[in-house]
C-alpha cells in the first residue's frame, strides 16, 4: 500500500506533523537530507506506526499514491527552491507540492507562478498561523 503523503524534513515540527497525521489514519512517507535522521525517527518516535522511511527523493516519490502530495518542512528560502528543482523531474502533472515552512509571501507568489507556467505542479503554501 502506497503512502497518502510524503514529508521532507524531520526536524521537530516535521516529526510532530508526521506523527499527528499517522494518528489520524494517514500513511506518511518521510525523507530527510541526513538519512540517518529517517532511521532514528523510525526506531524512536515513529516506531510501530504506519510511517514509511525513505532514503532518496526518488524512493519518496515512488512510495506515494497518485496524485502525489509532497510536503516540505524545511527552512524557508533557497532550500525550498532547491527541493522544488530536485522534485520536478520526479513528479507528474497534477502532483502537489506543499510548502509547510515560513516562506515569505513574495517567494510563494514567485514559486506559484513558476510552477503554473510549467503547467506541471500545484504549489500550496500552507501556514499554521492562518
Amino acid at each position: 500500500m502506497k503512502a497518502n503523503i510524503g514529508l521532507i524534513g524531520l526536524a521537530v515540527m516535521g516529526q510532530n506533523l508526521v506523527l499527528n497525521m499517522n494518528d489520524h489514519g494517514f500513511k506518511v512517507a518521510v525523507y530527510n537530507r541526513t538519512t540517518s535522521k529517517v532511521d532514528e525517527f523510525l526506531e524512536g518516535p515513529a516506531k510501530d506506526t504506519m510511517v514509511i522511511g525513505t532514503h532518496s527523493l526518488q524512493e519518496l516519490v515512488d512510495s506515494l499514491e497518485t496524485p502525489r502530495k509532497v510536503m516540505l518542512m524545511v527552512k524557508a528560502g533557497s532550500v525550498v527552491d532547491d527541493y522544488i528543482d530536485d522534485l520536478l523531474p520526479l513528479l507528474s502533472p497534477g502532483d502537489i507540492i506543499i510548502d509547510g515552512g515560513n516562506s515569505l509571501f513574495t517567494d510563494t507568489n514567485r514559486r506559484t507562478t513558476y510552477l503554473a507556467e510549467k503547467r506541471f505542479i500545484v504549489y500550496w503554501h500552507w501556514c499554521i498561523w492562518g
